[in-house]
C-alpha cells in the first residue's frame, strides 16, 4: 500500500530544492584550485619545525576546535616516512585518521605529502627576524564547501601558532 506523496511532489518541496541546489553548487566546487592557509608564528624556525613534526607536539595543537583532540599521532618525517594523527571528537561521537606519505622533506624549509585519498599538501616554512612565515596548500577532498575546508584547516594553524608561541 503506497501512502504520501508523489516523487514529484516530494521533489518540489522546499528541503529537498535547498538540498539539490547546495548539491549541485558543492559539486561544482570539486573542480577548484588548491586551498592556502597561512599564520606568521613568533619563533624561530627550527623551533617551529620541532612542534610542527613532533608527535608529543602534534597531539597538543593539531584540532580545529576545543571540543575535539587529537589523542594519537605518529610521524616519520623522510621522504616515504608515514604519518598519522588521530582526530576525534571529546564526547566520543566521531574521529579519523589523518594520514599520509611524505614526499619531499627539507628540514626547516619544506614538506610535501599526500594524503591516503591522494590529495597533495606542501606546507612551506620560512623565517625572517625571529618570525616564522608558514603556508600550507592542499587539494580541496569532495565532501566538504571549500570555505568549510579553508576554515577548519586554518583553524588548525591558528592553534599550531598559538601552542607554539605559549610554549
Amino acid at each position: 500500500m503506497r501512502t504520501g506523496r508523489s516523487i514529484c511532489q516530494w521533489l518540489a518541496t522546499p528541503k529537498v530544492n535547498y538540498y539539490l541546489n547546495n548539491y549541485n553548487t558543492h559539486m561544482q566546487e570539486i573542480n577548484l584550485n588548491p586551498i592556502t592557509v597561512r599564520t606568521t608564528v613568533e619563533a624561530p624556525v627550527a623551533k617551529v619545525w620541532q612542534f610542527w613534526t613532533s608527535p608529543q607536539h602534534i597531539t597538543q595543537w593539531c584540532v580545529a576546535t576545543d571540543t575535539w583532540h587529537t589523542p594519537r599521532a605518529e610521524n616519520d618525517v623522510r621522504p616515504g616516512g608515514k604519518f598519522l594523527s588521530r582526530m576525534e571528537a571529546k564526547d566520543g561521537s566521531m574521529g579519523f585518521d589523518l594520514e599520509g606519505v611524505y614526499n619531499d622533506v627539507i628540514e626547516n624549509e619544506l614538506i610535501t605529502y599526500a594524503m591516503t585519498d591522494g590529495r597533495k599538501v606542501k606546507v612551506v616554512f620560512g623565517e625572517e627576524n625571529g618570525f616564522t612565515q608558514i603556508t600550507e596548500t592542499f587539494d580541496p577532498e569532495t565532501m566538504n564547501p571549500v570555505e568549510m575546508q579553508q576554515a577548519g584547516w586554518q583553524a588548525i594553524m591558528d592553534s599550531f601558532k598559538s601552542y607554539t608561541e605559549a610554549n
